[in-house]
């Protein structure tokens, strides 16, 4: 396998249901604000229709550790992941009344990664990198400069592993993959055919291109 896959955003129980039997290894539900937004009780009814094979992560903004928590329990989720410019002090905050993976995104702005972001890769369960939008936390379809962000990488990867965002398509994750070598590349818009509806042949597409698997 080249490299997991995520796909978020997600706002329908069928196509949590089809992530799940294509092979995701991670579905993903935001509640963090957007267009695709869900209450926990709508992201625990979407989660639950991926089944027990698949991760469940819940993406968050700008939430009290005190939201996260309540959301995380009712979704029951697996992973929470911070997307509003978290600091390694936040990632640890959450730690305290969440026992599953923390994810820390790095939303990039031009070719590089932020030097105050070092301290996130040896803090955060995962690393999310992202494009950076001043109008949505994520979910834009923006990609990022991959041979830029390669050479900051190879500078700051730690003990986290690494999720790539940021515009991937069944016709570049490839590529991004070979670039970056990713433990996980993470897909919403790039698989939609409006947002938060997915397309089941972008799906299936997209994750025979980023693991060299047919899907199941």
């Amino acid at each position: 396998m080249l490299a997991k896959v995520k796909f978020c955003g997600m706002t329908r129980p069928q196509d949590a249901a089809l992530a799940s039997e294509i092979g995701a290894s991670y579905i993903g539900v935001v509640f963090a604000d957007g267009p695709r937004r869900v209450s926990p009780s709508q992201g625990r009814e979407i989660l639950d229709a991926g089944g027990s094979k698949v991760r469940r992560v819940g993406v968050f903004g700008t939430n009290s550790p005190d939201e996260i928590a309540r959301a995380s329990e009712a979704a029951c989720l697996d992973v929470v992941q911070l997307h509003a410019d978290p600091t390694p002090s936040e990632v640890r905050s959450i730690r305290k009344n969440f026992r599953g993976e923390v994810w820390a995104a790095i939303r990039i702005a031009g070719h590089h990664i932020p030097v105050d972001a070092e301290g996130l890769f040896d803090t955060a369960d995962a690393v999310v990198l992202d494009a950076r939008s001043e109008k949505r936390l994520g979910g834009t379809g923006q990609a990022l400069p991959w041979s830029d962000v390669a050479v900051d990488l190879a500078r700051d990867r730690g003990s986290s592993a690494v999720v790539l965002a940021g515009g991937l398509k069944p016709d570049n994750v490839g590529s991004a993959i070979r670039t970056l070598a990713p433990d996980v590349v993470d897909v919403s818009s790039g698989v939609e055919s409006a947002p938060g509806i997915k397309d089941p042949w972008l799906m299936r597409e997209f994750f025979a291109a980023a693991t060299g698997l047919r899907p199941h």
